[in-house]
């Protein structure tokens, strides 16, 4: 039957039957609201529309976007603030990767590698920087700063010594490395810039060892979870000078990286 019959047979308008047909949804659109402000107010608006909407399927079938429109209309949202990377750098060129994962080199500073790791031991969070020589594994070069900006990394590039033609300094593509200020100091050096593909730890892995190990033998080893910020510093700083002195490799004929040098000179 059609609507009209319907109400004809009841002896109503068609005008009553939609007042109540509006009046039903407009309860319908009220009860929901009601849930909804309950649920995001037990929860101390933590949840955003998605969990909301998973809660309320629990018991009934609701779109959720109609549940995300109620949450906005309120101002309902999730009041978690949302954790946003800060850019550290203005993006400006990708490097080809040259290196292709050919960790081998027969010249000292023929072939560097470089990267950033973080070091959550201190009162803050702090960030060491590094560049390797894969001639011998040495760390020709290392900063530890409170910002994974440009300067930071441009400050460990300016600790490079006099550098041989065509030498090729390898990174990631993270933003410091493809900005246009630390692309024109490795250019003005005369360094040929290479880089890992986009989400590919291996294409570094010889330096992403590197700061495994100096974590593994120093932090972990000595079971160090919070300390002071000069006790990082310290710990960062005399190991990095043992790992080049001291610790031998056997990849390095059982010498560490700086007696390899200085024998194979």
């Amino acid at each position: 039957m059609t609507i009209q019959d319907i109400c004809v047979h009841l002896g109503i308008s068609r005008a009553s039957y939609y007042r109540w047909k509006n009046k039903e949804k407009d309860d319908s659109k009220e009860l929901l609201k009601k849930q909804i402000g309950i649920l995001c107010r037990e929860h101390k608006y933590r949840y955003g529309y998605r969990k909301i909407t998973a809660l309320l399927r629990q018991e009934q079938c609701i779109n959720h976007k109609v549940v995300q429109r109620v949450m906005q209309e309120n101002q309902w949202q999730c009041r978690v603030k949302v954790k946003k990377r800060k850019k550290t750098g203005q993006p400006y060129a990708v490097a080809e990767n040259l290196l292709d994962r050919n960790f081998q080199s027969d010249r000292p500073l023929e072939k560097l590698v470089t990267d950033i790791t973080y070091l959550p031991y201190g009162q803050k969070l702090m960030y060491l920087s590094s560049i390797i020589d894969l001639c011998n594994g040495e760390v020709v070069a290392s900063s530890i700063g409170d910002k994974q900006d440009t300067a930071f990394v441009l400050e460990t590039l300016d600790q490079l010594p006099p550098l041989p033609e065509n030498c090729i300094l390898h990174s990631d593509q993270g933003s410091v490395y493809t900005s246009y200020k630390y692309q024109e100091a490795v250019k003005a050096k005369g360094i040929t810039m290479s880089m890992s593909r986009k989400g590919t730890p291996a294409d570094n892995a010889s330096i992403e060892s590197f700061h495994s190990i100096l974590k593994s033998e120093t932090f972990y080893l000595n079971s160090i979870n919070r300390t002071s910020t000069a006790i990082v510093e310290r710990t960062v700083e005399e190991y990095i000078y043992y790992y080049n002195n001291i610790r031998i490799q056997t990849k390095l004929n059982n010498q560490s990286p700086i007696q390899y040098r200085q024998s194979a000179v």
